[in-house]
């Protein structure tokens, strides 16, 4: 069973990105389009160091932070924890509510999507066994790429 909102939704354009900001009464700042072109261009999620790297020294390393957790907060990109304390951050395509998991090699942090989800059933009977009510998950996967185990 597909996760929900997954791969078929149409990546949002930049031009609708900044109507989303501008319409929740943010600016559409040169670092928040630095950091939303550099999300753009990348299909995995990437760290805050990873952004900064890659927006050429037009923001500092504060300004993409700060980018970034705006950007979470409207809901136009998603925070992934992988376990290792470091934030990663990716772009939501429009409708998708990032609902995916990942597997994650442990030797050289290559990130792959997974395209089933199997636990919606599990997250019910998760809720009706306890009581619970809108029960979710993370879920990542790690182990070791085919790459790496040629090594």
């Amino acid at each position: 069973m597909p996760c929900r909102g997954h791969h078929h939704h149409k990546p949002r354009s930049l031009s609708e990105l900044a109507a989303r900001l501008r319409g929740g009464a943010k600016k559409f700042t040169g670092p928040r389009k630095a950091v939303l072109e550099v999300l753009a261009a990348h299909p995995h999620p990437m760290t805050i160091k990873d952004v900064h790297s890659e927006t050429k020294s037009e923001c500092d390393l504060a300004t993409v932070y700060r980018a970034l957790h705006l950007l979470e907060e409207m809901e136009l990109v998603k925070r992934f924890d992988f376990g290792d304390g470091i934030a990663r951050f990716e772009l939501l395509a429009e409708g998708d509510d990032g609902h995916h998991h990942h597997l994650i090699c442990t030797e050289c942090s290559d990130i792959i999507e997974i395209e089933e989800c199997f636990t919606e059933s599990l997250e019910e009977k998760i809720a009706e066994r306890s009581g619970f009510k809108a029960v979710t998950h993370k879920l990542e996967f790690f182990g070791i790429c085919p790459d790496c185990q040629k090594r």
